[in-house]
């Protein structure tokens, strides 16, 4: 039994035991019971007169869409005195005009003043057109809506309570969604917020409160708060240094400074969050959240109980280390850090990653072997996916030799002047190369990427967010902690950060404010996802791998058989092996035609016919679903092309720009594919797998590019760099330069300063 204002009442149902609330978003797609408040600026017009009816439609179709899923819907709304006020005002106007068409004889409105109209008569006249209108919407979904009407003085009324408790119960038994709201008609004036010091007390003075009440009461899973502000931020929102908070802890209100409540509507946020305390220590989840913004209130709802990162969650398990937005800003401040470094001093960390790799080979290896053997238990991946998973010794030592090639090559890396000019007298322009910023890497499976994607990170000075699948958790684990002992060598440890919390893909891609660069390491279906989620953050990668190698009416019997073998069975699995041979129609039925079957049948490697190919034969291999297919294993399609103008137009029309390959020993035809192919690399005479940044000799690469802007193909150090300008001058201004001025532009190109080549 709790007091408030010397008035004894019971805040819990008797029959109910705390409950434990959702520790983590990812957990909210679980929640059964759902409570939905709708702030009045949700439901109001901006001009507080009227319903905002697209807005409130919406919110219908998400409430339904989870109420047809199974789950048991409850809406707490706000909006009554907003559409009675617009039903007074007309009915105000309409009798003013009438009275001064009788005295006047026209009619007059300029002249007319609308009294200020009393927000309980407003209720009065609000309450059954707002419930008629949720009827008629929620009937659209083939869906019953029913309203209660309640007060705070129900809730002291512990026979009351139990009604209200009876008659929720039953009608979410009947499928029916309950829309309750305090009975505005009736209630006294508002009062000072005092019955809402603490979380211990908490009365129906506001639908806040009036929500987190029935949440409790009705043992609720999750409370969905809709306003007219992101969430909980830790200043006034609109302040200079406002920043949302995405986990709220109990605790933390001290940290918060409140502003200013939505412009209508009872509650402020304070009052929200109180409410929001309340409720999740009685065991029911809280989000706050924007319902009113166009772009994500169609979704808002639905997006909450998927675990997406919108709005404030209220969580009372404090994770145990920083957040990712944290582990953005110490990755943003780390690669500064680091930028600053000189070139020797970031090489030598580099170095000792290197000495890393292979003194601690024992331990690495061992790692791995855990998640080896957790997704063999649990056939979770594919034999390509193991393959990737996989590390070893001849592994790490290659590793541990790109990292080394990486560290040489990059001591000219940031800071190298790529263009001079003297703009006039003592004016002098520099271009010169700087780091992106904060790059996001996220790998599935390749374990392996993580030092060499470190170790082009450091090199070129940018802090890094890595965030890699689960199934390489062990071995990432290990992997980062080297990683960071190398950058501990010079007080850099921060700029590398590994993402270890359940932080969804697709919330990381939202991160604009702390992330500058994504790079996706994995299956085509991750980069397309990755591609899609990311919200004003550029995306370098590619999402297929689909490579060509054509076989040209002058190939060498020799290297055919070799290139093709090497291209597809040498690993199956990479983005760089063949996907698609392209055979000149005047090679079938010849001799290395055969050899070629030959040998791809030896290799086990099972064949698919393109159209045309199976035109040619009686018995023809299964008939390819698709000629833009990227298999990753041992099997590929099979075309026929008529020259290698046709070759081309294939290529362009099904490959993804990737890595294309001709065998010939036509100088005039090889030029001709390698000048008309418009992909990222393209070779003659040689095996799709050297498009690799170690192969290239870049040390290792973050990816294979197949954009058009900034970097394309194998992705290294330079690729990670973008420029900016110093201008050094002594007292020059503009104006100097007008036409009656006493200046002259020069625009004279400078010499640029030696490269170190050593």
């Amino acid at each position: 039994v709790r007091c408030w204002s010397n008035i004894p009442f019971i805040t819990m149902p008797l029959s109910r035991a705390h409950g434990k609330s959702f520790a983590h978003r990812s957990e909210l797609k679980h929640a059964k019971r759902i409570v939905v408040k709708l702030g009045s600026a949700v439901v109001t017009r901006g001009d507080e007169c009227g319903l905002a009816l697209g807005r409130l439609a919406s919110i219908v179709e998400q409430v339904s869409m989870l109420q047809n899923q199974g789950r048991e819907m409850m809406i707490v709304t706000s909006g009554a005195v907003a559409f009675g006020k617009q039903r007074l005002r007309h009915e105000i106007l309409l009798s003013q005009s009438v009275r001064q068409a009788l005295h006047s004889g026209q009619n007059q409105l300029k002249d007319m003043a609308i009294p200020v109209l009393e927000a309980r008569a407003c209720a009065a006249a609000g309450q059954s057109g707002l419930m008629a209108l949720y009827e008629a919407m929620f009937t659209q979904y083939s869906i019953c809506a029913a309203q209660i009407l309640v007060t705070n003085l129900d809730f002291h009324d512990e026979q009351k309570r139990r009604n209200l408790n009876g008659t929720l119960h039953e009608l979410l038994r009947m499928n029916i969604v309950p829309i309750i709201n305090t009975n505005d008609a009736v209630v006294p004036p508002p009062e000072p917020n005092s019955d809402l010091q603490g979380v211990n007390v908490i009365s129906v003075k506001d639908n806040d409160s009036l929500a987190a009440r029935l949440a409790v009461e009705m043992k609720t899973d999750l409370l969905i708060v809709l306003s007219d502000v992101e969430g909980l931020f830790d200043s006034p929102p609109g302040s200079d240094d406002a920043k949302l908070i995405d986990i709220f802890y109990p605790g933390d209100q001290q940290s918060v400074t409140f502003g200013t409540k939505s412009r209508v509507g009872m509650g402020g946020m304070e009052a929200k969050v109180k409410a929001a305390l309340w409720a999740l220590q009685g065991g029911t989840s809280v989000v706050i959240a924007n319902g009113t913004h166009p772009k994500i209130s169609g979704h808002v709802i639905t997006d909450i109980v998927e675990g997406k990162k919108v709005g404030t969650f209220f969580s009372e398990v404090k994770p145990a280390g920083p957040t990712v937005e944290q582990q953005g800003e110490m990755a943003r401040a780390g690669g500064r850090a680091l930028a600053a470094l000189q070139p020797e001093q970031r090489a030598e960390i580099i170095y000792r990653l290197a000495d890393l790799l292979t003194d601690q080979r024992e331990e690495i290896l061992l790692a791995n072997k855990k998640d080896l053997e957790e997704a063999e238990s649990k056939g979770r991946l594919a034999l390509p996916l193991l393959k990737r998973l996989s590390l070893s010794t001849s592994k790490l030592n290659s590793l541990a030799i790109g990292l080394r090639q990486i560290a040489a090559s990059s001591q000219d890396s940031v800071g190298r002047v790529i263009r001079r000019t003297r703009i006039a007298k003592d004016l002098d322009l520099e271009q010169v190369t700087v780091p992106i910023g904060v790059l996001l890497v996220i790998f599935e499976s390749r374990p392996d990427c993580l030092p060499q994607v470190s170790a082009l990170a450091i090199a070129s000075g940018n802090g890094l967010l890595l965030k890699g699948g689960k199934e390489a958790a062990h071995s990432n684990q290990i992997l980062h902690h080297l990683t960071q002992e190398a950058l501990s060598l010079h007080g850099v440890k921060d700029a590398v950060q590994l993402v270890n919390t359940r932080e969804e893909v697709e919330d990381l891609c939202r991160l604009d404010k702390l992330i500058d660069l994504i790079i996706p390491r994995g299956s085509s279906q991750l980069v397309r996802n990755i591609q899609k989620a990311a919200k004003g953050i550029p995306v370098m990668g590619h999402s297929e791998g689909i490579c060509h190698v054509y076989v040209d009416t002058d190939a060498s019997v020799e290297k055919v058989t070799r290139i093709i073998r090497d291209s597809k069975c040498e690993y199956p699995a990479a983005c760089n092996a063949l996907e698609t041979l392209l055979i000149h129609r005047d090679l079938l039925r010849t001799p290395l035609f055969d050899q070629i079957i030959d040998m791809l049948r030896v290799e086990q490697v099972k064949i698919h016919a393109g159209p045309k190919f199976a035109s040619y034969l009686t018995f023809s291999p299964s008939e390819v679903k698709s000629l833009r297919t990227e298999y990753g294993d041992l099997e590929c399609c099979i075309e026929v092309v008529d020259s290698v103008q046709e070759a081309v137009e294939h290529i362009h029309k099904y490959g993804s720009s990737h890595t294309d390959v001709i065998i010939t020993e036509n100088e005039k035809t090889a030029e001709f594919f390698l000048q008309h192919v418009d992909s990222a690399c393209v070779f003659w005479n040689a095996s799709t797998r050297f498009s690799d940044g170690y192969r290239f000799g870049l040390g290792a690469e973050v990816g294979i590019s197949t954009s058009r802007i900034h970097a394309r193909g194998p992705v290294g150090i330079e690729g990670l760099l973008t420029t900016k300008w110093l201008l050094r001058g002594d007292n020059h201004v503009v104006s100097d330069f007008s036409e009656h001025g006493s200046m002259k532009y020069l625009h004279e190109s400078l010499p640029l300063p030696q490269r170190n080549t050593n």
